[in-house]
């Protein structure tokens, strides 16, 4: 089984950083009977200082490097991912897709509308690419921009209920969807490092929705276990 990271910078991360996608992996390594590979066009991390994703420096030494493999981009969102989904499908074989996006969209490109209709056009591409794809997709979580502006959080309130309608609207037996949980006790002060990006507790909050749901949807792995 093949598993593909589709996310922002929450995602992809920083020079130095242990990454959600690091707790992932060590889930998956220890709650799936069968092998599994973690696949993608990409593995750098978000160099900071460069303004550019030109870093390897993974916090964690023993994150193996073709597991550090995910499509995910500092300061990308639905609008530039669902361009590029068919193919990164197509080329890795993915048949899992784990996708956080919609905070960047909202904060700099789309509305809430135009956010949701890039969200349906990510899963049709994806599906073009692989007839049974599944995906689990998260709403925006909590961040420090929506709890100081009103008009933005409007905005993600309403882009999580389109993002949870365009779930239910598409989800299909062939190529199932799930929608992840926002994780329940998450903390801008606690589990982020600047209110939106996740320290070490944040990331195992990430993981561990993304692992719940696809425990307690398709059966895939535990519950996770590494919080």
């Amino acid at each position: 089984m093949r598993f593909m990271f589709v996310g922002d910078s929450m995602t992809i991360g920083r020079a130095g950083d242990i990454t959600w996608r690091y707790r992932m992996w060590q889930h998956l390594t220890a709650s799936l009977d069968g092998p599994f590979e973690i696949v993608g066009p990409r593995t750098e991390l978000y160099d900071t200082d460069a303004g550019a994703p030109l870093s390897y420096a993974y916090g964690a030494p023993d994150f193996p490097a073709p597991a550090r493999r995910h499509l995910s981009g500092w300061g990308e969102g639905w609008l530039h991912m669902a361009p590029l989904i068919g193919d990164a499908v197509t080329e890795s074989a993915a048949d899992v897709l784990l996708v956080s996006l919609g905070l960047i969209d909202l904060g700099f490109y789309t509305d809430s509308a135009q956010t949701s209709a890039n969200a349906r056009t990510f899963v049709t591409e994806a599906r073009k690419a692989n007839p049974a794809i599944r995906m689990v997709l998260l709403p925006v979580i909590p961040n420090i921009r929506a709890e100081s502006d009103a008009p933005f959080a409007a905005e993600v309130a309403r882009f999580n209920e389109l993002l949870a309608k365009a779930i239910a609207d598409l989800d299909h037996p062939s190529s199932p969807l799930l929608l992840a949980s926002h994780p329940p006790t998450y903390d801008i002060h606690q589990d982020t490092y600047d209110g939106t990006h996740p320290s070490a507790s944040g990331e195992h909050k990430l993981a561990a929705a993304f692992a719940d749901a696809m425990h307690q949807g398709w059966g895939l792995g535990g519950a996770y276990g590494g919080r």
